[in-house]
């Protein structure tokens, strides 16, 4: 069995069955294997001068590597992929593929943290100056882009604070201006949310979360439409930062059923999210598929679900209070990442690092990733917490 010659025929659940395997060219195994290598030999002196190979060297990629780039690609609709070891390294390769010294980049004010540090201090040292946005400030993004504004970077929603950010509207304004438009789009993945399509020109995914789908992988998948493709791929491969053959494996394996998972994450997280809207301990639901948050409008307009991922406000609690409520919970972990098949909850702030917003919820913020567990265990493990909590005043 050969892959089919035009996939694109088939419907988004079929394509992530087929997605970079071709049997027919691994001596007919399904699955593409893992290979492990540094130097591809040339059969002559005459294609070793043009480098006339498929695959030249092996920080150049491998058949493992080729089947999921060519498999990303075609879900996100991009002109091309490259994979590194981590969400953060896609967000540097990323980023300097499209900026120099002297340029100005904004950034929005709900972003990931670790995308803040890096362009607080390894940006800021290669003389690329960032000012940070309110990330509702759409159209008028070009109100706060100068002359040297190359780049506007976008996550929607936003981290932990979940802010839904008009994507089409802020790459409109920016492509007036010639920048380019870059989104973390880890939140919804391309299932959920097709980046090239709503006008982002760069899109960086965390394979650590859906993709991966079991906490065992750390991967960043890269994509960028035709304008910023060659730039992309230039960069990358001068940096020769490179996903774990294993890692990439894993991932090829997560796709298949990444589906799936997503659908049954969305499920999950909108029943737990409605239970706990409920709770009395509970002041605010931050998701973005609630017809109460401010951003739901943009939400049903751009998106085609919601995954597991949301946060809540709770009533203000004391310290040992919260304690209380967290060192007792079974099914939920605490841990800073998210996407997998088991439930966790970290409580966070981010009142300490924004710039140009100002939060301030009024309450202890706890942010929720809700796993594969059935629901009422999950709930009944809550409501537990919420217990403790009041009995620890």
């Amino acid at each position: 069995m050969a892959g089919p010659s035009d996939s694109k025929r088939f419907s988004e659940r079929t394509r992530l069955v087929l997605g970079g395997r071709d049997p027919s060219e691994q001596f007919g195994f399904v699955n593409t294997p893992i290979y492990r290598g540094s130097t591809v030999l040339y059969p002559t002196y005459e294609e070793l001068k043009a480098r006339r190979q498929r695959f030249v060297y092996g920080t150049k990629g491998t058949p493992t590597t080729g089947s999921l780039e060519r498999a990303w690609t075609e879900l996100s609709g991009a002109a091309g992929t490259v994979l590194v070891p981590s969400g953060l390294a896609a967000i540097m390769v990323a980023l300097q593929s499209c900026l120099k010294a002297g340029d100005h980049l904004l950034v929005t004010d709900s972003v990931y943290r670790p995308t803040r540090q890096y362009c607080d201090t390894v940006l800021r040292r290669f003389g690329v100056e960032t000012t940070y946005y309110d990330p509702l400030v759409g159209a008028d993004i070009g109100a706060l882009m100068r002359p040297n504004t190359t780049a506007v970077f976008t996550e929607a929603p936003g981290s932990q604070s979940f802010e839904m950010q008009d994507i089409p509207a802020i790459a409109k304004a920016a492509h007036a201006r010639g920048a380019v438009v870059l989104m973390d789009n880890t939140w919804a993945t391309p299932l959920l949310f097709p980046p090239h399509e709503r006008g982002v020109d760069i899109a960086i995914e965390a394979g650590t979360k859906y993709l991966g789908g079991h906490s065992d992988i750390l991967m960043g998948l890269v994509t960028a439409n035709e304008r910023c493709w060659p730039a992309l791929r230039e960069t990358f491969d001068a940096m020769a930062i490179l996903s774990s053959p294993e890692d990439v494996f894993l991932a090829l394996r997560g796709l298949r059923t990444m589906r799936l998972r997503l659908d049954e994450a969305g499920r999950q997280g909108m029943a737990m999210a409605t239970w706990l809207g409920e709770r009395p301990e509970v002041k605010t639901v931050l998701h973005p598929a609630f017809p109460s948050h401010p951003g739901h409008a943009i939400w049903k307009r751009d998106f085609k679900g919601a995954s597991g991922l949301f946060s809540v406000i709770l009533h203000p609690v004391s310290e040992q209070a919260l304690g209380a409520f967290l060192d007792g919970l079974e099914l939920f972990g605490m841990g800073y990442s998210w996407g997998g098949y088991e439930s966790l909850v970290v409580p966070f702030d981010c009142s300490t690092y924004r710039t140009a917003t100002t939060w301030n919820p009024g309450g202890t913020a706890l942010r929720f990733q809700i796993g594969l567990e059935d629901v009422a265990d999950l709930q009944a493990d809550l409501a537990a917490g919420f217990a403790r909590m009041k009995a620890a005043g």
